[in-house]
């Protein structure tokens, strides 16, 4: 990635205590990059490096602003940088009411210059936390509490908003009622968010760009989607492997309640009516869901079989038997890329290597969000269901 004003460059390189951190980085000025990785791997070193909370020797960039830079001697105090930071508890001051906790982080904005802003009735709505605004912190569940936290990052008014796990402390019932909270702050905001989690479901809602972090390194930085079916990272080959891809609502068949969504090569059905025509929405699709064919099938329950190509054929960890297949939708092999498990003896029989045109049948699709580009969260983490039995191909 390049483009100057345009991007964050990160690096950073030193030791606390044993552990001991090196990575570098670049993400753009708008959308959510997700700090991925295990438990110890780096993820909450860099983004205290980021907010001046922890100094190692680095660089880091800000568009046009330098915030850091050894070579130089420059480094900004962390009350000078202007970002909003979300902490896994919510740190809300207890002794003051909602309104007036977010009122404090707005005391930050007159020295901010965060682009876009949101005024406090704007953050209250997209937030959803008019009704909270006479409580004390004490009289609000998990996920209310969060959402107050980010609110009063947000009216700091930053150029960059960090986010480290936000939903790590909450159960599911609670992460449920936040996420389409946080879907609706990446449609809305013109401000970069990093977010830190070690959750993919998380990272598959949420980002556009993933960084993957291990023992302090990074792994690989790009698009979510392209990370999730690459071969050489061991997002590939995890026992829930799957990718998210991007899509728009092409047609919607009101008589048996079917959307089609266009996605690049092809178009997926999904049961339900799924907002309006044009609208954007993100699908997952589970590697375990899939399987393939060498001709088209025609007297089957599985709705969704695209044509598509091998692109490469990995053996599965500890599952020796198994392989796991990427494979570009399209008859061209230049569309989106899905992933697929078989066993070594369907490869066999079936011929498959890289190259090779099939027809990927796709048995089961999840709307992970919906209502991009809309003013209200929306979406769910539910599982559509095609029609047809699961199994490896």
């Amino acid at each position: 990635m390049s483009g100057g004003d345009s991007i964050i460059s990160v690096g950073f390189a030193g030791t606390q205590g044993s552990f001991a951190l090196d990575v570098a980085f670049e993400m753009p000025m708008r959308g959510v990059t997700c700090l991925f990785g295990p438990s110890g791997c780096g993820k909450t070193t860099i983004l205290r490096c980021i907010a001046g909370l922890t100094r190692l020797h680095g660089h880091l960039t800000v568009g046009s602003e330098t915030w850091q830079d050894d070579a130089t001697g420059t480094f900004r105090k962390p009350h000078d940088r202007p970002i909003g930071y979300v902490f896994q508890e919510a740190s809300l001051l207890p002794h003051l009411s909602v309104r007036r906790n977010l009122l404090y982080g707005a005391r930050r904005a007159a020295r901010n210059i965060g682009d876009g802003a949101l005024g406090f009735d704007d953050v209250v709505g997209l937030l959803g936390i008019g009704r909270l605004l006479d409580r004390a912190p004490d009289a609000l569940s998990g996920g209310e509490r969060q959402r107050v936290a980010v609110g009063r990052a947000l009216l700091s008014r930053p150029r960059l908003l960090l986010m480290d796990e936000p939903l790590a402390g909450l159960d599911r019932s609670a992460k449920e009622e936040i996420l389409p909270y946080l879907e609706a702050l990446h449609r809305r905001l013109s401000i970069p968010i990093l977010y830190v989690s070690h959750d993919i479901t998380e990272v598959e809602r949420l980002a556009d760009r993933l960084v993957l972090l291990d023992a302090g390194r990074v792994l690989a930085a790009g698009p979510l989607s392209a990370l999730e079916a690459d071969p050489a990272l061991p997002l590939l080959r995890a026992p829930d492997a799957a990718v998210a891809l991007e899509g728009r609502v092409a047609s919607i068949d009101r008589d048996y309640l079917l959307t089609s969504v266009a996605v690049e090569g092809g178009a997926l059905l999904v049961p339900g009516i799924q907002d309006g025509l044009g609208a954007r929405l993100r699908l997952r699709i589970n590697a375990s869901d899939v399987s393939f064919t060498r001709t088209r099938q025609r007297d089957t329950t599985i709705l969704n079989c695209l044509p598509a190509r091998i692109i490469s054929v990995t053996p599965q960890e500890g599952i020796g038997a198994q392989l796991t297949l990427v494979a570009a939708l399209g008859a061209d092999g230049t569309g989106a890329r899905i992933l697929g498990r078989i066993t070594r003896k369907s490869r066999d029989a079936l011929g498959l290597k890289p190259g090779t045109d099939v027809f990927a049948q796709i048995k089961s699709v999840a709307l992970l969000s919906s209502g991009a580009g809309q003013g209200t969260p929306g979406g769910t983490a539910s599982p559509v269901p095609d029609e047809g039995p699961p199994g490896p191909g």
